[in-house]
């Protein structure tokens, strides 16, 4: 089977559909991940610019404004007040997730559009408000999928779509870091009150929402089992292993670990072939991919690509376009729907339906 018209172009945006335009954003909260990856993202954007930074520390944000060329500093309460509303059109909220409800809550009022980290809040019912405020408000909620732009997810999603592997069946997607070479055991990624949970809300959430993407459909049954080994991370899930099942019989095995060598796996198994991708999620993606189809592979890897930069053109071009195909508050809220029935399952013993 000839695959090469799904490589030949293998980095383009199928998504985008204007040229041109400019989104301003405010950064509400500037930990490692806005500071390292998101700042320089932006700046080398097509679509937006960092107009203004929102933190509780004031010499951190003047080193980076100044770095950055940001022109507008402000503390939470002065953002929540809505100092410097006309500075900026769009918001992206990396705070920790018991604070994401606040902050998007206060940027539509604003009527401000939102680009919310994952997961989209610590708990299903704050998540709830969110979609339902901004939808009020009449205002874009996108969760921060970054993955939903990688062209080796997006090539891998048109692969099934056109039945090259046949049906699907199962799928094996897994996650693991060695949480505590990069943190303290004081993170708030311990913590179950600021994060909403462990390994699964906070990775396993990147394998979950990709196959539901791949597959574009839902779970409708989810079954789980946690286990914790102890201190530091005794109040939250150290390791954790899902098992979904979609409308048509396709099952789906997501698993991840805050403690175990650093690995990041995505297999899609079909009636006729498979595809393979090697450090899908760890959010420096190879672009290798592996189709197998009948007797024949096809072996790919792809130049690397800035996914957080395509993240927020993604972002940016949704509100300038005014289209409605990326991951919404919606999606983000099936997510942490289908993550509390898992916790329900690890707890329960039982399957959940969803």
């Amino acid at each position: 089977m000839d695959l090469s018209h799904y490589f030949s172009t293998f980095e383009r945006r199928d998504w985008q559909r204007i040229e041109e335009g400019r989104v301003r954003l405010a950064l509400v909260g500037l930990g490692g991940f806005a500071r390292e990856r998101a700042l320089p993202a932006i700046r080398r954007s097509t679509f937006c610019e960092a107009t203004v930074l929102v933190s509780g520390s004031p010499e951190t944000a003047d080193d980076l404004a100044r770095e950055f060329d940001v022109e507008h500093v402000l503390g939470y309460d002065e953002f929540e007040d809505g100092t410097a509303s006309d500075a900026y059109d769009g918001v992206y909220v990396a705070t920790p997730p018991n604070h994401h409800e606040a902050y998007a809550c206060a940027a539509a009022d604003l009527g401000k559009h939102v680009l919310c980290e994952k997961p989209l809040a610590a708990e299903p019912s704050a998540a709830e408000r969110m979609v339902e405020h901004c939808a009020n408000a009449g205002v874009v909620l996108m969760t921060a999928y970054r993955l939903r732009t990688e062209p080796a997810i997006r090539r891998t999603r048109e692969l099934i779509a056109d039945g090259v592997i046949g049906k699907p069946l199962q799928i094996h997607g897994g996650f693991s870091v060695t949480l505590l070479e990069d943190v303290g055991p004081d993170t708030w990624r311990l913590d179950p009150e600021v994060a909403g949970g462990g390994a699964l809300i906070d990775l396993g959430i990147y394998p979950l929402n990709t196959v539901r993407f791949l597959l574009d459909a839902d779970p409708i049954t989810v079954m789980a089992e946690t286990h914790t080994e102890g201190p530091p991370f005794d109040r939250v899930d150290e390791h954790v292993a899902v098992q979904l099942t979609f409308p048509n019989g396709v099952t789906a095995s997501c698993t991840a670990s805050f403690d175990a060598h650093p690995d990041s796996r995505l297999r899609i198994l079909g009636s006729d072939g498979q595809v393979l991708l090697t450090e899908p999620f760890g959010g420096d993606v190879s672009q290798r991919i592996l189709v197998e189809h009948g007797n024949t592979q096809t072996r790919y890897t792809g130049s690397p690509v800035d996914e957080v930069r395509e993240e927020f053109d993604y972002f940016a071009h949704t509100v300038l376009a005014a289209v409605e195909d990326g991951p919404d508050g919606s999606d983000g809220l099936t997510d942490m729907r289908t993550i509390a029935a898992a916790y329900e399952s690890a707890e329960t013993g039982n399957r959940i339906e969803l």
